[in-house]
């Protein structure tokens, strides 16, 4: 049985997230223009989002990440972001571009993006691969999307459920009936 038979459907394609992340490249080179910036992964599942992006911007990145829970295994946010693990490199007066998997709540980001305006960068911008406007639930807009998605659990490209489906090409829709399927956790 291949992973992609748990997909309900699939929403974006291989080929369409690698134009797209090419896009996005250009888009933040032309945006920052000379000068060197500082990327923030929020991984776990921003890390592949994040390994590809960072190779189509045309100007010197210094990369670190910062991990935090937000899922704790489950298809809905539970509660408030808990940081796990916070970022090594000096972010203060730097040009820091904040990269994240999916922007749904609003509460991961604006959490991380207020703890980062407290170490005082020279400016702060997010960047997020799927953006979920139905599930918001603090005003939060990203600087760079990939694509705007509709609200159904999707996993895939480093989005996961319980861990699984990262490895995904594409993102798709993961069926209703294993979203929380018995001994998953």
């Amino acid at each position: 049985m291949k992973m992609t038979d748990d997909l309900e459907s699939v929403l974006i394609s291989q080929r369409r997230i690698a134009r797209r992340t090419r896009e996005l490249g250009e888009e933040i080179t032309a945006f920052y223009g000379e000068g060197e910036i500082a990327a923030i992964a929020i991984i776990n599942g921003a890390l592949l989002f994040t390994a590809d992006l960072i190779r189509r911007i045309a100007i010197p990145v210094r990369l670190d990440c910062i991990r935090v829970a937000s899922y704790h295994s489950g298809i809905r946010p539970a509660g408030e972001p808990e940081l796990v693990y916070s970022v090594d490199l000096e972010i203060e007066n730097k040009r820091v571009l904040l990269i994240d998997d999916i922007l749904d709540t609003g509460r991961t980001l604006f959490t991380i993006t207020r703890m980062f305006e407290r170490h005082n960068p020279r400016s702060l911008h997010t960047c997020v691969l799927l953006n979920k406007k139905g599930r918001r639930e603090i005003p939060f807009e990203p600087d760079f999307v990939g694509f705007d998605i509709p609200d159904k659990f999707v996993v895939g490209y480093g989005l996961d459920f319980a861990g699984r489906y990262r490895n995904l090409p594409c993102i798709g829709s993961l069926k209703p009936e294993l979203q929380n399927p018995p001994g998953w956790s």
